[in-house]
């Protein structure tokens, strides 16, 4: 069990063995919410939630029944759900989904993730691509991580921009859906 304050917000979260950061509150998540203000109509994703600390804070100021919170690993899941009903915002979603594969919500205003580093990026690719797709207009995506080169070049990408911020090691980035289409494929057609 982490007793912590988030956000201003005391959780107290149930983890397991084998989680993500089962003893303390990332530092990689706190500096991404450091970066986030959620307002009360945003309708939020918490894209690999882990044990679900970044949905229970935007579920503080988001409606709960608009913050949705999704993790491949049934473990997570799990502790997620006990959280969000022990935390008092039991109206949240928790999904079990592999990214977007199982997960068919849209219209998302803020869409959050510490994705899992591996050898490959072919997790944050299908975080980065599809959750572009997910986002309304407007809408903004943000990832914290410690590599920048690769995560920068991808979300301009995708997105036509992408703010980034170093805080204690850590990259946050902030990209935001101005288009409909990905930025690289607006640049590539032909002119008439």
């Amino acid at each position: 069990m982490i007793v912590e304050t988030v956000c201003g917000h005391g959780l107290q979260l149930w983890t397991e063995p084998g989680l993500f950061s089962q003893s303390s509150v990332d530092a990689g998540t706190l500096a991404m919410l450091s970066c986030v203000t959620f307002g009360a109509d945003d309708k939020v994703l918490d894209l690999g939630c882990g044990y679900g600390v970044v949905g229970i804070v935007a579920a503080k100021t988001a409606k709960p029944e608009n913050v949705f919170l999704v993790d491949v690993d049934p473990v997570a899941v799990s502790a997620a759900r006990q959280n969000i009903a022990s935390n008092g915002v039991g109206g949240a979603t928790v999904a079990r989904s592999d990214g977007f594969r199982d997960f068919h919500e849209t219209g998302f205003t803020k869409i959050l993730s510490n994705p899992p580093y591996h050898a490959d990026f072919a997790v944050p690719k299908h975080f980065i691509e599809k959750g572009f797709n997910r986002l309304a207009l407007g809408g903004s995506m943000f990832m914290v991580t410690r590599r920048e080169l690769w995560y920068r070049r991808k979300l301009e990408a995708i997105f036509g921009g992408v703010r980034t911020r170093t805080i204690d090691g850590y990259f946050v980035f902030e990209a935001i859906k101005k288009a409909s289409q990905y930025a690289n494929t607006a640049a590539k057609r032909p002119a008439h």
